[in-house]
């Protein structure tokens, strides 16, 4: 039997000569359950991250109105952040569950690359399915790739020229990666160890969501769901947890 360290399928670890990163996703929560116990263990090292989503998950719990939902997930997901060491979470405003990809959608994003010039942008799996079995929500699959085509945007001054004229954003050509977290074809991975209780605690500040969401206890629902897919993920990351990532080069 292969012990688990030799296999041919094991995961690069991320890149770590990067200082700063934008995490773009549609909904508060999609970083806690993507990949909030990597950004704990980077703003460990000191790295400077920045969240950006497009909605504010108003249309996410069925017994609670639009109105009243989008400040409660969006105190939420401030909360949730600053466990792991965040403290910028900025929201776009598109209508939860009818983002559209498309130019507006990219400008938007293309403005937060340039105002927060990263290196580094992380985003949610923009395919159509979750690994050919589940259909993805047509919101991730927008936001997901408007987050790969702006990271071109923001360094190109000829697309997008309004954002120079009207909000004096330069042109940010410094987006060395797109890292997509929920891949179903992932290439690297960012060791879970340090980050790992802290993303357990960050998921349980969505408190209100996950109640609708689970009849199960909402602290065992959120250890067992994250600390099985760090162990996983460790089977092809040397055998320690870890959250993968399909990384796309620029």
């Amino acid at each position: 039997m292969t012990d688990a360290t030799d296999r041919t399928d094991q995961l690069a670890p991320m890149p770590d000569d990067w200082r700063r990163a934008l995490a773009v996703v549609a909904h508060p929560d999609d970083l806690e359950y993507g990949c909030s116990a990597a950004i704990a263990g980077w703003t460990d090292e000191g790295k400077e991250i920045a969240y950006l989503l497009a909605s504010r998950g108003e249309a996410g719990i069925d017994t609670i109105a639009p109105a009243e939902c989008g400040p409660l997930r969006e105190r939420e997901q401030r909360a949730s952040a600053a466990v792991v060491g965040v403290t910028t979470v900025e929201f776009l405003d598109h209508r939860d569950g009818v983002i559209e990809y498309g130019t507006a959608l990219r400008r938007d994003i293309a403005a937060a690359i340039r105002r927060h010039r990263p290196e580094l942008v992380i985003t949610l799996n923009h395919r159509d399915t979750w690994g050919g079995t589940t259909w993805n929500t047509p919101d991730h699959r927008a936001v997901g790739r408007a987050a790969l085509d702006a990271a071109a945007d923001a360094g190109n001054r000829w697309i997008f020229p309004e954002l120079v004229e009207e909000q004096g954003l330069e042109p940010w050509d410094g987006v060395r990666w797109v890292a997509v977290a929920g891949s179903t074809s992932p290439t690297h991975a960012a060791d879970a160890t340090a980050g790992l209780e802290r993303s357990v605690a960050s998921l349980l500040e969505h408190r209100t969501y996950i109640e609708v969401l689970t009849d199960q206890d909402p602290e065992a629902y959120c250890r067992g769901f994250l600390t099985e897919n760090a162990e996983a993920t460790g089977r092809r990351f040397g055998g320690r947890p870890a959250v993968a990532f399909e990384l796309f080069p620029r």
